[in-house]
């Protein structure tokens, strides 16, 4: 098998810029607008340099299995950071998260309390698809999930929501089940910060028990509430 390389430097690294752009309501305050623009000038190149990073590692079968690396889309100053398993076929074709079925899926739910998709966040556990779409190894997801947490620290995000076990593996390092998990407020500390998490069941899950639909609006619902409880804005 031929290792495929891929090239940030240059056209990929304009391409992971545009896409983390963000919604703005600017007011009169020229030195509140400034310093938005500068914090989020910072997270951009942060999160180019993270993408270079992962992206040289070697000897890794879901990079050399894939055709693009799959790192981000949204507003990177959104307060919520949606995090799922990892890229599926259509994802690692066009290079973003949560497309076709599993994305349409993700709008209806995110909508249905009043949340726009722009408004957030979202990425991977793993940036790369695993072959055959299979359910990521416990190898791999310890290697990507220091990148992971890296990348959450870029973000800094109010809320963290984890769609899936091997998201919730990545980040809590645990083997529970997403069933006896899903709903509840968990916390991790990130470099002295400490964020509020909550895990719930995939898209993708969804679309294949979708009996189980009834438990994730009870998350989305509590995911609200946290909202409100929190005052963002969103």
């Amino acid at each position: 098998m031929i290792k495929k390389t891929f090239y940030q430097n240059s056209k990929y690294a304009q391409e992971l810029i545009q896409t983390f752009e963000s919604d703005f309501v600017f007011g009169e305050n020229t030195i509140n607008r400034i310093k938005i623009r500068e914090i989020n000038a910072v997270k951009k190149d942060q999160l180019v340099k993270l993408c270079e990073r992962i992206n040289s590692i070697e000897d890794c079968s879901l990079k050399m299995n894939s055709e693009n690396i799959v790192m981000g889309d949204g507003n990177v100053d959104g307060p919520i950071m949606l995090i799922g398993e990892a890229p599926g076929l259509l994802e690692d074709k066009v290079g973003k998260p949560f497309q076709g079925d599993v994305g349409s899926l993700l709008n209806k739910m995110l909508l249905a309390i009043n949340i726009k998709r722009e408004k957030i966040y979202i990425t991977y556990a793993l940036n790369f698809r695993p072959p055959e779409d299979r359910k990521p190894l416990g190898h791999e997801i310890r290697k990507y999930s220091e990148f992971l947490k890296e990348h959450i620290s870029i973000i800094d995000p109010k809320i963290i929501i984890l769609m899936g076990s091997t998201a919730m593996e990545a980040v809590f390092r645990s083997n529970e089940k997403i069933s006896e998990t899903r709903g509840k407020w968990k916390e991790i500390i990130l470099k002295n910060k400490t964020y509020p998490i909550m895990v719930t069941f995939s898209p993708s899950y969804l679309l294949r028990f979708p009996d189980k639909k009834k438990f994730s609006w009870e998350d989305l619902k509590n995911l609200r509430q946290k909202i409100g409880d929190l005052k963002i804005n969103i």
